[in-house]
């Protein structure tokens, strides 16, 4: 019994390990190939022979002409040529990560000619000697590219370089990165008067990511060319309702019809997504339904408006009627059901849309329904 045990044991220690080289190679990949994207724009800006005839569409025009290749867009290649301008330190790292071969197929150009002469890989730049800068080959090899569109966000670097130190030490999933932002642990740090406690305190509450985590997002899957329906960052749980969610709405008819699911919009320079996106042909307008796992939040109500006010301003057609949304909250002993107008006339919601809406009570007892048969 002892030796399976063992059996057992390598055999999970060999997948983790190799689970996560795999991981991390797609990560560097993913990072370095975006950063050789910003690089090649800058140089063409700074250094292109017909740079003059494209001016300020450059961007515009090089999305068009990429449109082949999975996630290239105006919004990904403007990131690409800010990460660039942000971190162009880390071009030596870059050229050491390479084969010799592809270091000879790729072009190098000069569009930052003072760290042309910069050491090997591992060795302070000058660069590194005048700023309290974070060495390339660190941030490379432990962030993914997602965390590095969060760290873009900051313009002050000494704080950009306290996340992406704060972000390495407690292996932060890019979910967690995204909290210490906003909750401010950076200016909280500063006004500590013992931070180390504070830090030591933030790492103790925190969930380490999982190698995997680190693969499963928008960016890597475009990369890897696989199809974005799978990109579903949601419990087994939220999974299992969803899918019968979506069933259960078709089944109630009433001019239901399915139009996505996990659906990708872009609001400014942030991805979100719609669990479920219906159009509704009676009353002609769209039904956007979002599940929530756990505890209501008031923020909650205010994203799926915004996803609303959104539908209406980019989405909807003229002839359309305002799109209406459905927030549901599946607690372990709470089924809460709200709906969100975003500005929509009330007597127009009451009187129509609730006629041919699933009313509370039905969805109601659909969420009670599946928690049941999940425990």
């Amino acid at each position: 019994m002892e030796n399976f045990d063992k059996l057992i044991t390598t055999i999970e220690q060999v997948h983790r390990q190799l689970q996560a080289a795999a991981a991390s190679a797609v990560n560097q990949s993913l990072t370095v190939r975006n950063w050789l994207f910003g690089f090649y724009i800058v140089e063409f800006e700074q250094n292109g022979e017909d740079r003059a005839a494209y001016g300020d569409k450059l961007i515009e025009k090089l999305a068009g002409r990429l449109s082949h290749i999975k996630g290239i867009e105006e919004r990904s290649l403007r990131r690409f040529r800010q990460f660039y301008l942000t971190y162009p330190h880390f071009e030596t790292s870059i050229r050491g990560s390479l084969t010799p071969e592809s270091r000879q197929a790729l072009k190098w150009g000069s569009a930052t000619p003072e760290l042309s002469d910069n050491p090997i890989v591992g060795s302070v730049t000058p660069l590194l000697e005048k700023q309290l800068i974070v060495p390339p080959q660190k941030i490379i090899s432990k962030l993914s590219y997602t965390h590095i569109e969060q760290l873009l966000n900051i313009d002050n670097p000494l704080k950009r370089t306290f996340y992406e130190l704060e972000c390495i030490k407690g292996t932060w999933s890019v979910r967690e990165l995204k909290r210490q932002i906003n909750s401010l642990y950076f200016e909280r740090s500063g006004l500590s008067a013992k931070p180390e406690k504070l830090s030591a305190l933030i790492h103790q509450k925190t969930v380490p990511q999982a190698p995997v985590d680190i693969i499963k997002n928008i960016y890597s899957f475009e990369f890897l060319d696989i199809n974005i329906k799978p990109i579903v960052e949601e419990s087994d749980l939220e999974t299992a309702l969803l899918d019968h969610l979506q069933e259960f709405i078709l089944e109630l008819g009433n001019g239901f019809c399915f139009e996505a699911r996990q659906k990708r919009i872009l609001i400014g320079d942030e991805y979100y997504f719609i669990d479920l996106v219906f159009y509704h042909r009676i009353l002609k307008c769209h039904v956007l339904i979002d599940l929530k796992i756990g505890k209501f939040e008031h923020g909650d109500i205010g994203q799926l408006n915004t996803y609303l006010n959104y539908f209406k301003a980019e989405i909807g057609e003229k002839s359309d009627n305002a799109p209406v949304g459905i927030l549901l909250v599946a607690e372990k002993d709470v089924a809460l059901v709200k709906y969100a107008t975003a500005g929509m006339d009330e007597n127009l919601f009451v009187q129509q849309y609730l006629i041919r809406l699933p009313s509370t009570e039905q969805l109601k007892t659909y969420i009670e329904n599946e928690l049941k048969k999940a425990e």
